[in-house]
């Protein structure tokens, strides 16, 4: 199944409105980190369901947003959700953004950027598109530190890239952007039951869990184009 298939499967059934409610745990602290100035260009990398770049305007001043997605059904029911005229959406492919070189100042993925079918060839793509000391957000939960995550392959069709702390980093000077910083953001907002609760339906232990959100969490790796 392709990436278009597959999430236009999710925006039918409402899954978009699910991974944004899980996702803004962690993004809105994320988000708060971009050093955007008033009136500057957002690309929203893998949008969804397109809570990112509203939040950018209605809290940063963005100028223009643009939501670019694999799935034409995420684009739609993204389009749906905003009300507001510098805030447009895309289909488009990671492996070539329809963005003029030295056109966007920042460039922002949650929870997208390892279903690229060719990742160093998109972050050559956003680095092309990035104006000299535009920035890269890339967040994520499935990587290889978080072993906790390893199973998700499982539960999709889509083929995705499993990247280390350290290979996210190699990947980002290979494609000739500069590692600002990367950390884990936690995830403090999900309730974790008392000890005496487990096992759960999902976790055998109470210490798996805390690893999981409290430590592990969200991967973000933060790029600056020279």
């Amino acid at each position: 199944m392709s990436v278009r298939e597959e999430f236009d499967a999710w925006a039918a059934d409402g899954r978009d409105k699910g991974m944004e409610e899980r996702h803004w745990h962690t993004a809105k602290h994320a988000l708060a980190r971009l050093p955007v100035e008033p009136g500057e260009t957002i690309l929203d990398l893998g949008c969804g369901s397109g809570y990112a770049g509203r939040a950018l305007r209605e809290t940063k001043d963005a100028g223009r947003v643009y939501g670019l997605d694999g799935a034409p059904e995420m684009v739609r029911n993204a389009t749906s959700y905003t009300d507001d005229s510098n805030v447009g959406y895309v289909v488009g492919d990671f492996d070539s953004l329809p963005f003029a070189d030295d056109s966007i100042d920042h460039v922002w993925s949650m929870e997208a950027f390892y279903y690229a079918a060719d990742p160093g060839r998109t972050l050559e793509e956003v680095a092309r598109v990035l104006r000299p000391g535009g920035t890269f957000y890339c967040a994520v939960n499935y990587y290889e530190e978080n072993v906790h995550s390893h199973e998700w392959q499982e539960f999709i069709d889509v083929e995705m890239t499993r990247w280390s702390h350290e290979q996210y980093r190699e990947a980002f000077r290979e494609a000739g952007l500069y590692v600002a910083e990367q950390d884990a953001i936690p995830d403090r907002e999900i309730t974790i039951p008392a000890e005496v609760e487990f096992p759960t339906d999902d976790w055998d232990t109470r210490a798996e869990m805390v690893e999981r959100y409290r430590e592990l969490g969200t991967l973000l790796t933060v790029g600056v184009a020279p």
